[in-house]
Parts: structure tokens; C-alpha cells; sequence
């Protein structure tokens, strides 16, 4: 019977085992356990990859269009929201070429999370394994630690009674229980819930930031400077991004295969969502924003604010989730425990990942700065060059290409086309973001932390409050 369902799975159907395995239970309870918690459907990856993908970051792009001016802050959202998608979509073809193969030769994915990592160790070998495991854990490490700092920073809004460095303790112990979330499959009511507190708090920055009006005496300045330039560009990298949960939000699907486009649909609208909202409040705080990286810092306090920071602290504890989620498989999977099917044992087994994560949000506090940092250093590599060299040596040789599960897109050019893509964000990426990007972050970076220091005790509040 088991060969029959690999069978099933080899011959391109790639339904999930465990799916197959719970057909046999259909009482209330679990119908209804399965539709808030056990999700694998398209919809439910669109509405994970839109949620994950603008969180916090929809705090800080004002204070990069404070950086690169109106146009440049407008183009470079389309430019990296249509360069992220492609290294997606290239990411969903070599998951499936991993992935059928794999299952010609009879391997079964019952109870293993199939991991960006171990496609590429699959298709290339050890040694791009490795570079693909580092890059890719710690970009999801600074993730979370991101997430933690949003938290603090938001939260402080609200309730500045304690210091941004105590919330960050609160919130890390609140992020720690996300261990108890098996997988990216029992994220459905969370995305959905997320996709709905990041649409109205943009709506909200948008609507708010226009009754505003302009502050008095309001300057545009753009782009005055190439290190801030450069810094808001990263940041924007940083922004589109978010695809380095790509994989095992595919492995949750029940039909992966048919994930390709559904990344350039998220995309399309979160840019509904980051272009409104970034250029209004851009457009009624101008370069008072290049002092404020956390765009709830200029809006008046009211209860539609409230609201918004409530529900960005809720959405950045489900973003915690989604970028430890994968740093849990592969700790799992390091210390053994990863195809148990206790799931208290799993749960216990991840909170030392939780560990460093709460560290480095205490060392490094700089909300904002740290994004453009982590987006030059480790985003460009991780979602941008190594998808597309990738992908390029996997098909280079003619066999290669022949017997590709997923032939190129007829209006692309074919293999050429896509390879002139490829190279032109390998080009792109590493000159202006990796190069330039790292350049101009790593000096704001040091420039922040000759400014407030390491574990800084309350990062740009007001004076009476940031003292020790």
C-alpha cells in the first residue's frame, strides 16, 4: 500500500501523506480542527506569502523614501518586487526537479520537511549546501531577531511605562511559544489574520498620514546623500525579500507544483499595499522621517493608531513563526528529532533556537538600520544571487535541460531568456546591493551604534526616556 501512494506522489500529484492519512477522520471536530489549522491549499500559500512577506518593513519604507527621494523610493519597490518574484518562481522550479527525482528514486517525504537547503545539495552537492545553509539560517535568524525589535519598538507607542529593551524580554518569551506550532501546513488562520492587520495598517499610515496634511515647514530632500540612498535601497531589497521560507511554504502544499506564479500575485498586492502608504506619510513628514525609521513615531495618538500597533504586534508574532519555523526544522533535523511524531518532544526540542534570537535583538536595537544590514549582507545573497546561479548551473549541461520537469515560459525567450535574467540579477544584486548596499548600510550601522551603543536601553526615544 505505501508503494502505491509513492507511486501516486512520483507520478506528479505530490499530495502530502499525512493529507492522505487523515481522509479516514470525519467528525466535526476534526473538520473543523482542519480548516482553521491544517491548511495546503493555494490560496492558503498566497495568503502565507503575503503576509510573510511586509511586516515590520511596512513601518520603515517611509523612512527609506526619506533616503532616496518620492521616484527612486517608487521605482526601486517595482524594480525588487518584480526581481523577488523571479527568484522565486526559479526557487518553486528547483524544489520541483528536486523533488521528482528524488521521488523516481521511491525516496518518501512522510514526516520530513523538504528544505531550500537540501534542494540544492540534491541538484549541485555539498558544498552549495553548505553556503545556502549559511546564508539562508542566518538571514532567518536576523529575521526574527528583527521581529522581536519591531515588537519592542511598536509596543512602546502604546505603553512607554518600560523601556524598549524590557519589551524586548516581554515579547521574547511571548515569540518562544511559537515552538509549539508544528508547521508551515497549521499557518492558515494566522496568514489569513496577518494579511488582514498589514492591509489595514498600511490603509490606516495612508489615510492617517493625508487628514494629517503636511508638517509645517516640510522639506523633501531625497536623495542628499549616497550612503542613506544606498541604505534605503537595501531596505527595500530587504523588503521583497521575504522569500526564504519559499520551500517549506511549498512542501505544505498539496500540489506544489502549482506555486510558480503565486509569489508575482502576492507581490502584486503588497505593492498595493507599500506604495500608498510609504508615499503618503513620505509625503506629509518628509525628512523629519530620517530621524524617525518607525513611522508610528509622527502620527498622532488615537485609537485607529492604537489599533494598527496592536495588530502589527500580533502580525510580527506570526512572522517570528514563519522565519523560525524553518530554523526549527533544521536544528530538528541537526539534533535527530525531526521525523518523531511527538509533537511536545519537537516543541521542547526547538526553544535553544529561541535563545540567540532574543540575545541579538538586546545587542542590536536599531530598528530600521538593521534591516538595510541584514538585506545587503544576507538577502541579496540568500533569495537573490544564489537562486539564480543556482538554477543556471543546475541546467547548464544540455541533459539538463532536455529533461527539465519545468520547461521555460514560452514568452521569456526560452533558456536563453532566462539565463539573460538570471545574469542580470546575479550583475544587479551583487554591484548595487551586495556591493553598494553593504558599503552604505554597514556605515549607517556603525554610525548607529556610535550613537546609542550596544544593548542601547531605549533606541531613539525621547531623551528623558532613553536614559539608563
Amino acid at each position: 500500500m505505501a508503494s502505491e501512494k509513492v507511486e501516486t506522489v512520483v507520478a506528479g500529484n505530490y499530495v502530502e501523506m499525512e493529507r492522505e492519512e487523515g481522509r479516514n477522520q470525519s467528525s466535526t471536530k476534526t473538520k473543523i480542527s482542519n480548516f482553521f489549522w491544517h491548511g495546503g491549499s493555494v490560496y492558503d500559500a498566497w495568503f502565507s506569502c503575503s503576509s510573510n512577506q511586509v511586516a515590520q518593513v511596512l513601518l520603515t519604507l517611509p523612512y527609506s523614501f526619506s533616503q532616496l527621494g518620492m521616484l527612486s523610493g517608487i521605482l526601486f519597490q517595482l524594480l525588487y518586487g518584480l526581481l523577488g518574484s523571479w527568484t522565486a518562481y526559479l526557487i518553486s522550479l528547483l524544489y520541483v526537479e528536486y523533488r521528482t527525482r528524488k521521488e523516481r528514486e521511491k525516496v518518501d517525504f512522510r514526516n520530513h520537511v523538504i528544505q531550500w537547503f537540501e534542494v540544492l545539495d540534491g541538484l549541485l552537492g555539498k558544498h552549495w549546501r553548505n553556503i545556502g545553509l549559511f546564508f539562508n539560517c542566518t538571514f532567518l535568524l536576523f529575521g526574527s531577531v528583527i521581529q522581536l525589535i519591531a515588537c519592542a519598538s511598536n509596543i512602546y507607542y502604546i505603553n512607554d511605562s518600560l523601556d524598549k529593551r524590557t519589551w524586548t524580554y516581554i515579547f521574547g518569551a511571548c515569540c518562544a511559544t511559537t515552538v509549539f506550532i508544528p508547521s508551515f501546513h497549521n499557518y492558515r488562520m494566522w496568514s489569513f489574520l496577518g494579511l488582514i492587520m498589514t492591509t489595514y495598517t498600511a490603509w490606516y499610515l495612508t489615510i492617517a498620514s493625508l487628514v494629517h496634511g503636511q508638517a509645517e515647514g516640510v522639506k523633501h530632500s531625497g536623495a542628499a546623500r549616497l550612503v542613506l540612498y544606498f541604505t534605503g535601497a537595501t531596505n527595500i531589497l530587504y523588503t521583497f525579500g521575504g522569500h526564504a521560507v519559499t520551500v517549506e511554504i511549498m512542501h505544505a502544499m498539496w500540489k506544489p507544483q502549482k506555486f510558480k506564479m503565486i509569489y508575482l500575485l502576492a507581490t502584486i498586492y503588497v505593492l498595493t499595499l507599500t506604495l500608498p502608504s510609504a508615499s503618503a506619510v513620505y509625503w506629509a513628514f518628509g525628512d523629519m522621517l530620517l530621524d524617525h525609521s518607525n513611522a508610528f513615531s509622527l502620527l498622532p495618538r488615537t485609537a485607529y493608531r492604537d489599533t494598527a500597533i496592536i495588530l502589527m504586534l500580533i502580525h510580527q508574532f506570526i512572522t517570528f513563526g514563519f522565519a523560525c519555523t524553518p530554523l526549527y526544522f533544521v536544528w530538528e533535523k541537526f539534533i535527530g528529532v525531526h521525523e518523531t511524531k511527538s509533537i511536545l518532544k519537537r516543541s521542547f526540542a526547538r526553544l535553544p533556537v529561541v535563545i540567540p534570537i532574543w540575545f541579538l535583538a538586546i545587542v542590536f536595537p536599531f530598528f530600521g538600520p538593521i534591516n538595510s544590514t541584514v538585506g545587503s549582507l544576507l538577502v541579496s545573497f540568500t533569495v537573490y544571487i544564489i537562486p539564480a546561479m543556482a538554477h543556471m548551473i543546475t541546467f547548464a549541461p544540455a541533459a539538463a535541460r532536455e529533461n527539465a520537469v519545468e520547461k521555460p515560459l514560452s514568452f521569456l525567450g526560452g533558456w536563453a531568456g532566462m539565463y539573460s535574467i538570471n545574469i542580470f540579477v546575479v550583475v544587479w544584486v551583487f554591484v548595487v546591493g551586495f556591493g553598494l548596499g553593504g558599503w552604505a548600510s554597514m556605515m549607517n550601522f556603525i554610525h548607529q551604534v556610535n550613537t546609542f551603543g550596544l544593548f542601547a536601553k531605549c533606541y531613539q526615544c525621547p531623551p528623558h526616556k532613553a536614559k539608563a
